[in-house]
């Protein structure tokens, strides 16, 4: 799954502030946690952490380690390089590689498969045992959408 919100890395960010791919890679997390149902104490229960922390890391308020992250893409069950997807690096030559966002987020628009509405509406999808009811479900969802078009 691709991102449609990237982050732009270009030099250091404002004393203070959080670095943006510090809140990248904490977006990333929460994003995994969330699609895996995990709550923060479970996750942070399994870093040997508080849920505190696994808050601050997911805001990206405190920077994850190499060790951490490898923890963590063990219990997440992704490769560490899923915390990076879609990263964009700015050089004096030009953006490399992904979708880009500049760092003050003007041009930013929040991905919509990373928001809770959306996640909890494919987990009440997927409960949906009989194939055929949630088909229907499916059906009905595009049906509606098209006459929003």
């Amino acid at each position: 799954m691709t991102s449609s919100a990237a982050v732009a890395i270009h030099g250091k960010s404002k004393p203070g502030t959080p670095n943006p791919v510090d809140i990248y890679v904490g977006s990333r997390v929460r994003l995994r946690r969330t699609l895996l149902g995990l709550s923060q104490e479970k996750l942070g229960a399994a870093l040997g952490l508080t849920f505190q922390q696994v808050q601050k890391y997911e805001r990206g308020a405190n920077r994850i380690g190499a060790s951490r992250l490898f923890h963590l893409s063990r219990i997440l069950d992704v490769p560490v390089s899923y915390f990076f997807d879609d990263i964009v690096v700015e050089t004096s030559a030009g953006k490399v590689g992904g979708m880009g966002m500049s760092e003050e987020g003007s041009d930013y628009e929040p991905d919509p498969l990373a928001k809770r509405e959306t996640l909890e509406l494919v987990r009440a999808y997927y409960k949906i045992t009989d194939p055929k009811v949630r088909r229907k479900v499916f059906d009905l969802i595009k049906s509606m959408a098209k006459q929003e078009d």
